[in-house]
């Protein structure tokens, strides 16, 4: 059976037990602040397992792409060294919504593995919840009894908290679970001990292959557990170990899921797959990471420093470590899998082939950057280990390495034991806790139970229509966070505030009590399908009805650069083509940012084209043409632009100006000329293939030209008013270039002559030409004296100092025989000299240099130096 139809099989099952069969949602969160990637099935569906949305259909079913690899669900360091774990994977699963509950999801989950699947039923054992004193909680009993109806009773295996009761997180909705494994050893190693005893035990062979998730409580913030109005169904099976079984395997990665991608990587680098256990695990790591890499470049999100962004770019140079080290490629080659991956999976996943020239070149593009990386970082680890005194290597310099230059810490210990070092993995670790307590604390929040004043309030948001609301506090937490301090979080009955989406800011403004008291709304997201307010404090009576205002200036600032980005979007597509897309925005109240798909660097002319065809839309006075709860295909139809990586409902709201029409939740002007005018400020490539332009628009553009006015007037009056002020610059650029030839030549007359009296003044010391000296000469002037000294003296140490500005500098330059034969580095030697001069620095072993603040330190520097060769 292929894997397509493994999918196939189990969507049509649910499909005839009356479930809607809803698409994927995007890997990359989009609207949930609590989350960064889709990590379960059913993270697109907590609306309404909290409670805060009714689900249209309560039964539910889909293949769900996940991405496991932060937070407390974090698989990355197994992949590729078992057979079963996965960065990214896919999820079976199927849900009811205060529907059905723990007999059908059973009786359904044995009939489908059992008869549709025809899995062998002896060799299937099933979890349940064995309870907790710690929560009060009994057995199961239920669902023990369901499954004794089913299977003998010593398949049945009793679970503890940790295996058998599924928590959405710290608080939130939670219930037992049942699990179902699954023993595909041979008949020969089943009769040797039993498959009971191996269930949980990570044994790849007996492993788990569908959860089912009874969900009736609710975890609060104080760790107690209260029912929920209604009892759920959340299941969630691993496609990639269901297809191991059904095509009798012993690993995933010997599937049709994944062995097209295995057989290329053996045809790119010359490696046979099942040959070698340390190859075999780089194969498995490569085939496994350029998945997660492709589906979450194709849901929106690049490699980046930061956040969801840096977790993908960890995941592709852990790949591409493990291909330089295991397969000897360095030269890139992972973005060449991406074509088998979109003919593998581009049927149940069609972004992969809409994507493809994106991934490619976004993958291509970092693999060329971290390869150079590594490179450099195998000369700084060299150097480390010349300047070594002992064999072991200090873990902070390990940690340096990692932490500043990106060099994997694998890869490191790797080449210190091949050259007979030891790394100090102690002083590694106790440095990388350091980092990670520092990171944790300043971004750990804590929150408060929600406090309830109203139920059955279903939130309404007014804001395209009014900035001004009466409203009612519905429920409040508190929470607090290092970075933030102490906020409180309010949900009213309605609201007229715009809530963080889509790109655009969330609003701002107050709340203004009855007796005149007033409480600041900083920001505004959506949590879980409700649009949460974040407030400075709490207003002293929570059950008044409050007057909400939001920042009409700041809202209609922000209206104005949104409005700006479609008509951008319109021109970039009109003037460069029709495969520019929008990748990315971000809509401020003082500037607007826009991402898109191009291949080169906009001209000046082509930048002046996009301006002038907006400001054309702009002096057109376009009105705007809103249509909300338009259903999804009426709109395509109607030509309006989706992106990727965003999901939409069955009815959606589209957004017209002229010619430009798009699917869109953000605010608007209700007429082009409303933004005044659009101004360019800066274009330049955020990754392979993509481009980025800010701008900005109406009173940012206005502040703009006044701003740069006054900047002409000032220039002006320097150059005494000359009436042509481009012309007065040039000619001064002109002198100013003849000035500093001048000045260079007479610097070099200057070096020359310097240079015999330095010669006349080296000192033998120990076989050495020795010199330490403070000299009248810049950085630049000390580096061309130094290697032209060197260039004729041979075995030099030479120490040169400088003061300039009230600042000092110290350059050393060592022989590279020296180098070589005594084993000096001139980075190092600076680096410890630079606390004479409060500074610091650093360079390659035969040339380095260090500043500090301190040039009376210089006469102790030049004088300590003597030490390194004495």
């Amino acid at each position: 059976m292929t894997s397509q139809e493994v999918r196939a099989q189990f969507l049509n099952f649910f499909k005839e037990k009356n479930h809607k069969i809803v698409p994927s949602a995007p890997m990359v969160m989009k609207d949930d602040p609590t989350l960064m990637f889709t990590n379960a099935g059913m993270n697109q569906f907590k609306e309404y397992f909290l409670g805060n949305s009714v689900a249209k259909h309560k039964r539910l079913a889909d293949t769900q792409k996940c991405l496991r690899v932060s937070g407390k669900h974090n698989d990355l360091e197994e992949v590729g060294k078992d057979t079963y774990h996965h960065t990214m994977f896919e999820m079976l699963g199927n849900w009811s919504i205060g529907d059905y509950f723990k007999k059908e999801a059973i009786q359904w989950a044995w009939e489908l593995l059992t008869e549709v699947y025809k899995i062998d039923k002896e060799s299937l054992y099933v979890s349940i919840f064995e309870g907790s004193e710690d929560d009060g909680l009994p057995l199961d009993q239920e669902a023990y009894d369901l499954w004794k109806a089913i299977v003998p009773e010593d398949r049945i295996i009793k679970g503890n908290k940790k295996d058998n009761f599924w928590e959405m997180g710290d608080q939130g909705p939670c219930g037992p679970c049942s699990e179902i494994h699954v023993d595909i050893r041979s008949k020969a190693e089943k009769a040797k001990i039993p498959g009971a005893s191996l269930v949980n035990q990570d044994h790849p062979q007996v492993v788990e292959i569908w959860n089912l998730v009874f969900m009736q409580f609710n975890r609060k913030a104080n760790g107690s557990l209260e029912p929920l109005p209604e009892k759920h169904i959340d299941t969630g099976m691993g496609f990639e170990r269901l297809c191991m079984v059904l095509q009798g395997v012993q690993s995933n990665y010997d599937t049709d899921v994944f062995t097209p991608l295995i057989r290329e990587i053996e045809i790119i680098t010359g490696h046979k797959y099942g040959k070698d256990e340390k190859t075999d695990i780089a194969i498995r790591v490569i085939a496994d990471h350029v998945r997660a890499v492709s589906f979450s470049i194709a849901d929106g999100q690049l490699p980046s420093n930061t956040g969801a962004g840096y977790v993908i770019r960890r995941i592709l140079r852990r790949a591409i470590r493990y291909g330089f080290t295991f397969l000897d490629t360095n030269q890139p080659f992972i973005h060449r899998l991406v074509k088998v991956l979109g003919e593998q999976m581009g049927a149940a996943f069609p972004e992969l082939k809409e994507q493809k020239q994106l991934i490619e070149n976004v993958i291509k593009e970092e693999e060329s950057s971290f390869l150079s990386t590594l490179e450099q970082g195998l000369v700084l680890l060299d150097s480390v280990i010349k300047s070594a005194k002992e064999k072991t290597i200090d873990g902070e310099k390990a940690f340096e390495l990692y932490d500043t230059f990106g060099f994997p810490i694998d890869l490191t210990s790797l080449i210190l034991e091949e050259k007979g070092y030891t790394l100090d993995v102690q002083g590694f670790n106790k440095a990388l806790k350091a980092q990670k307590d520092r990171s944790r604390a300043a971004s750990e929040v804590s929150k408060d139970d929600w406090t309830v004043l109203m139920t059955d309030s279903e939130q309404e948001f007014i804001g395209y229509d009014s900035l001004e609301a009466n409203v009612k506090l519905v429920k409040y937490r508190k929470i607090s966070s290092k970075k933030e301090g102490d906020q409180y979080q309010l949900v009213f009955n309605l609201t007229p505030f715009y809530a963080e989406g889509g790109g655009q800011v969330g609003d701002k403004g107050y709340l203004e009590a009855p007796n005149g008291d007033v409480t600041y709304i900083v920001d505004t997201k959506r949590e879980n399908n409700e649009i949460v307010h974040f407030a400075e404090s709490l207003p002293d009576n929570v059950n008044e009805t409050f007057k909400a205002v939001v920042d009409h200036k700041q809202r209609w600032r922000t209206a104005c650069n949104h409005t700006a980005t479609h008509l951008l979007h319109q021109a970039l597509r009109e003037i460069l083509g029709p495969h520019v897309e929008q990748k990315g925005s971000a809509v401020h109240s003082k500037y607007l940012r826009f991402d898109f798909s191009h291949f080169a660097k906009l001209s000046v002319e082509e930048l002046r084209k996009v301006e002038n065809f907006v400001n054309a839309r702009i002096d057109g006075h376009l009105p705007l043409e809103e249509h909300r709860n338009v259903p999804i295909k009426q709109a395509m139809e109607d030509g309006a632009m989706a992106l990727f990586g965003e999901k939409y409902g069955d009815t959606v709201r589209t957004i017209r100006f002229g010619q430009s029409i798009e699917l869109c939740g953000g605010t608007h002007v209700k007429n082009t000329g409303d933004i005044w005018y659009f101004k360019i400020v800066s274009e330049g490539a955020v990754a392979a293939g993509i481009r980025r332009i800010e701008a900005i628009t109406s009173d940012a553009v206005k502040e703009f030209y006044f701003t740069n006015n006054r900047m002409l007037f000032e220039i002006k009056d320097l150059l005494h008013n000359t009436p042509d002020p481009v012309k007065a610059v040039a000619s001064l650029q002109d002198e100013n270039t003849a000035l500093k030839k001048q000045v260079e030549q007479l610097l070099k007359d200057k070096a020359k002559g310097l240079k015999n009296d330095l010669i006349a003044e080296l000192k033998e010391i120990n076989g050495i030409q020795f010199l330490s000296k403070k000299v009248d000469l810049d950085a630049a002037g000390i580096k061309d004296l130094s290697f032209e000294i060197g260039g004729q003296i041979d075995n030099l140490f030479l120490l040169l100092a400088s003061e300039n500005e009230g600042k000092a500098l110290l350059s050393c330059y060592i022989s590279k025989e020296l180098v070589a034969s005594k084993n000096l580095n001139a980075g190092t030697i600076v680096r410890e000299l630079g606390k004479y001069i409060q500074g610091g620095g650093g360079g390659q072993p035969f040339f380095a240099t260090a500043g500090g603040k301190n040039p009376a330190g210089i006469p102790e520097a030049l004088d300590k130096v003597k030490a390194y060769i004495s």
